[in-house]
């Protein structure tokens, strides 16, 4: 096939799916000689139009899973793309624990809207919840194992005559599994989807929380509220320059340690060609 551009496209409210994605991307352009451009759909102003693409572009498209699945507060805004026959690779950036549907979701995404999936890759980044759970990924070797991917992704590109199915990934077909569900120590379900952050004296009215939220849920005459719903990207206490946000329910941070205790191992990232 051949290809005039290579994007890379991503929701990335912390960065870490970003730098996976731009990593792949990156590569790809490189081994085809083909220029890259991007597209960050994480603030709310970037998914006010539909994103278009052709039958000459190559797409890297990357999300973060939430709870198994492709975030879905991103369902409505996903289903807008047209993909005008573009080549696709969906990306999914996991927090250590598991990417369990997720990457076969994105892919039938893509598919749906008209993008043909060759290649699809599921890496890890540290967790939203956590500064411990792993911590500083996607690291260096993280970083090569994309490059390599980015290799064979574009080798593959380059000799394919014709579309096929689509790429065969790890996954449970639709209808997916239900969203994972954490659970206290009695096997009682932990419901956090109404949790949210709270803030400290500590606040100085900076905004950078009101820019930073992806659902644009943050009160920008009052930082302290959030009026809107809250995904839990925690954008808005990792990047808080006083620490001035964090969350305070109990079942939220029963969940934080179990994870960190629990999926501790350094998990690996799979790619399918």
């Amino acid at each position: 096939m051949k290809y005039k551009k290579v994007w890379s496209v991503f929701f990335s409210a912390t960065g870490t799916t970003q730098k996976i994605v731009a990593q792949i991307a990156g590569g790809i352009s490189k081994e085809l000689g083909l220029p890259e451009q991007s597209f960050d759909f994480t603030l709310p102003e970037a998914r006010k139009e539909a994103l278009r693409f052709t039958k000459d572009d190559l797409v890297v498209f990357g999300t973060p899973v939430i709870a198994g699945r492709v975030p879905n507060l991103l369902l409505k805004y996903l289903d807008t793309l047209e993909g005008g026959g573009a080549a696709a690779v969906p990306v999914v950036l996991y927090g250590n624990r598991n990417f369990d549907d997720a990457l076969i979701e994105l892919r039938d995404i893509l598919e749906k809207g008209g993008f043909h999936t060759i290649a699809a890759a599921a890496f890890i980044g540290e967790h939203s919840f956590s500064e411990i759970l792993a911590k500083g990924r996607p690291d260096e070797a993280d970083l090569l194992l994309a490059k390599s991917f980015a290799e064979k992704t574009a080798e593959k590109a380059a000799a394919l005559q014709a579309y096929g199915a689509p790429v065969d990934v790890e996954g449970i077909p639709s209808p997916y599994r239900g969203y994972y569900q954490p659970r206290d120590r009695h096997d009682n379900h932990i419901d956090i989807r109404k949790v949210k952050p709270v803030t400290s004296a500590g606040c100085d009215n900076c905004m950078i929380c009101v820019k930073l939220c992806p659902l644009g849920s943050i009160d920008s005459n009052n930082t302290s509220e959030v009026p809107g719903i809250c995904m839990k990207c925690c954008a808005c206490i990792k990047k808080c320059p006083k620490k001035a946000k964090y969350f305070d329910d109990a079942g939220y941070l029963f969940h934080q340690r179990e994870l960190e205790e629990v999926y501790a191992r350094r998990a690996e990232p799979r790619w399918f060609l």
